[in-house]
């Protein structure tokens, strides 16, 4: 099973299709938030199962604030990660993930891509496609990619 997992998107479309052409096909999108409103258009983008929950910018929306999912072997939470202050560390993030018994989280919000696989629990933020802070400043996204006996490998990517 193939995931595209997006973040900080801010009702700038293009690369999120970008993304989904290059990385064709995938089984299911995850988009970690700050769709600005934009909900039903990502939904006409996506070609395929979608999770999204709602970032600090979506004021409006009906979206969940986090989100439980199953994928693989693995209990996973969606957040945008603003209400764990993930701009200053993902300490926070990870004892609350921990504590109710996640393997992973997904969060965005800094538009910084960044990969924890060193504890008990796998912190992945996939940065932003529309406005990217990291150095070098290229949009990114992760893919997560399980295999038939439900482990996960994950990969940082960046569009050009």
């Amino acid at each position: 099973m193939k995931i595209l997992i997006v973040s900080d998107t801010h009702r700038k479309d293009g690369n999120l299709e970008k993304a989904m052409h290059a990385e064709k096909p995938v089984d299911r999108v995850i988009h970690l938030g700050d769709v600005e409103e934009n909900e039903s258009r990502i939904r006409k983008i996506v070609n395929c199962p979608l999770d999204i929950v709602s970032g600090n910018n979506d004021f409006f929306g009906d979206m969940p604030k986090e989100k439980e999912i199953v994928l693989g072997k693995y209990k996973v939470l969606l957040t945008h990660g603003h209400y764990y202050y993930v701009s200053l560390d993902t300490k926070m993030l990870a004892r609350e993930a921990q504590a109710r018994g996640f393997d992973i989280v997904m969060y965005g919000h800094t538009h910084r891509p960044r990969i924890e696989d060193g504890g008990k629990v796998t912190l992945l933020n996939p940065g932003s496609l529309s406005y990217p802070r990291q150095e070098g400043r290229k949009p990114s996204y992760i893919v997560m990619e399980l295999d038939e006996e439900g482990n996960a490998d994950y990969q940082i990517k960046y569009l050009e």
